[in-house]
């Protein structure tokens, strides 16, 4: 290898043949050089050590040689062995002794054996600078890689900001609506529209982020079960339409006659799609045109959402999936998000078994996102009535607790519940919750877990150490939704682990079920 060869500079021919012959037996590569200009030109590149004797230091270019090995990068010290007559002049052996920051000196005559092992163990010195070399290296490209990761993270956290603040501001004026006396129903109801999109808004953005950090631990599994492409797709164009249709885009949806049935989670999958058909309408200016499209090819179910928007740079299609990245050009679009839609939708489809492929021909030609999903053995069109087919239970009033510290969201869902015709309770406390419990006897019990005085965690346990509390179906209710937050919620006794904001359909599907369900 280049790295390890030695260069010998042995002005005379004995000298030269007499190492070739030795260093080449040891299996040592090899190349002579007869003059110091050679020499020096190749210590710029690659090179294990270097072997000279003192009749080298009557070169006329040996102060190249000198220069050359002063020019050196920090990490490198070429190891130069010397073969050196006591009687050299010292002057010129002074002079270039001085000069050699890294010399072992031999005097000669001195025996194969000593030059051999010189040699070797200069060679092992160098091995160690090159694995110097490799060491600063990656810290460099580590560097620059914690510098890109450490600025897309400030680029993340002000786009969050914005992007919390868009929601908060509509909700913040609604809200100063709501105390004037002379509200019409008609503002009340517009109000009401506002508060409920805008805090949808603000838990989609929210559900993303714990997404995308669950798929990035591991943790994030798969509701798989049997589904058609048609449910899927208009699951998603559902929820990307009102932004399609407030831009005036034209959607066309073009899928196989013969509807698909295969094995997915149904809500990931919609998610996927809907992430794609969302940033093709934001990236593509009113009045534009989206395509869905869906072919089966080899039970491969690929799936393509193309548009005519912005397009993508070439050298910018290798990064989009990455975390926090942004579609070049998006930094002027109000609705351009967090950065994290593509990530999810990679890490999702690769739980799948999936791909995602981006294509653009540039700025201005639009993007195609394709997608590939492996479907294995499926069903026939005709499938099975599914249970969720059922229809739901009817609605039950039920004797409700809601329990947090934050009296605006305890009151706020008290008023809720109270208008679903169920009788409400509610505490500011966990021990007021607790004595609450005892007196009231509720159904359900809705419990903060962050209480100052007694967490949920805390009143939980309490509630099931009483044999009369056996039959409550006691609900989490906490910003905290992580796979170890629910098992902690299951440990402490809880049937149920809701996260904030709560939907109020999952709230009314809850209290219409049969109580005391497991913690999922």
């Amino acid at each position: 290898m280049d790295d390890y060869r030695v260069l010998l500079w042995a002005p005379t021919r004995r000298d030269r043949e007499a190492t070739l012959e030795l260093l080449g037996r040891a299996g040592i590569e090899v190349n002579p050089y007869e003059g110091a200009r050679l020499l020096a030109a190749e210590i710029e590149t690659s090179v294990g050590a270097i072997l000279m004797t003192d009749a080298a230091f009557i070169d006329p270019h040996i102060d190249q040689l000198l220069a050359a090995l002063s020019r050196q990068p920090p990490w490198s010290d070429v190891p130069v062995v010397l073969l050196c007559h006591s009687s050299t002049s010292p002057p010129i052996s002074n002079r270039v002794l001085d000069s050699l920051r890294n010399v072992t000196l031999l005097e000669r005559p001195s025996s194969s054996r000593t030059v051999l092992s010189s040699i070797q163990a200069a060679l092992r010195a160098r091995a160690r600078q090159y694995q110097l070399r490799d060491q600063f290296e990656a810290l460099r490209t580590t560097g620059a890689a914690l510098r890109e990761a450490d600025q897309r993270k400030d680029i993340f956290l002000a786009t969050l900001a914005h992007e919390l603040r868009n929601p908060l501001a509509p909700i913040r004026t609604a809200a100063q609506v709501l105390a004037s006396p002379k509200l019409a129903p008609q503002q009340l109801q517009w109000v009401q529209n506002v508060i409920q999109r805008q805090v949808g808004q603000m838990a989609l953005l929210l559900d993303d982020l714990l997404d995308i950090a669950r798929i990035t631990q591991g943790k994030l599994e798969l509701k798989k079960t049997r589904v058609t492409l048609t449910e899927v797709v208009d699951s998603a164009v559902e929820a990307a339409r009102p932004l399609i249709d407030g831009k005036h885009h034209e959607l066309t949806i073009t899928l196989p006659r013969e509807d698909l049935v295969f094995e997915a989670d149904p809500l990931r999958l919609s998610q996927i799609l809907c992430n794609l058909l969302t940033n093709a309408a934001k990236y593509t200016d009113p009045a534009g045109h989206i395509e869905l499209s869906g072919t089966l090819q080899n039970e491969t179910l690929c799936l393509s959402v193309k548009d005519d928007g912005i397009g993508i740079e070439p050298h910018a299609l290798a990064r989009i999936f990455q975390m926090f990245s942004q579609i070049d050009g998006a930094s002027t679009r109000s609705e351009s998000g967090l950065g994290i839609g593509l990530a999810l939708v990679k890490g999702l489809l690769e739980l799948h078994g999936g791909t995602i492929e981006a294509h653009s021909r540039g700025t201005g030609h639009g993007s195609e996102f394709c997608v590939r999903l492996p479907l294995g053995t499926r069903d026939s069109r005709e499938h099975q009535k599914r249970d969720v087919d059922a229809p739901p239970a009817g609605p039950h009033a039920r004797r409700v607790m809601i329990a947090d510290d934050n009296k605006d969201a305890a009151d706020a869902l008290g008023m809720l519940l109270d208008l679903a015709a169920h009788e409400i309770r509610v505490a500011y406390s966990g021990r007021s919750a607790l004595t609450l419990a005892r007196t009231f006897r509720p159904d359900v019990a809705f419990i903060d877990i962050g209480m100052p005085d007694l967490s949920g965690y805390e009143v939980a346990r309490e509630l099931r150490r009483e044999p009369w509390a056996a039959g409550i179906c006691l609900v989490a209710l906490t910003g905290w939704g992580q796979d170890d937050d629910r098992q902690r919620a299951k440990d402490a006794g809880f049937d149920q682990h809701m996260t904030k904001p709560v939907d109020p359909d999952a709230l009314e599907r809850l209290l219409a079920e049969p109580l005391r369900r497991k913690v999922n």
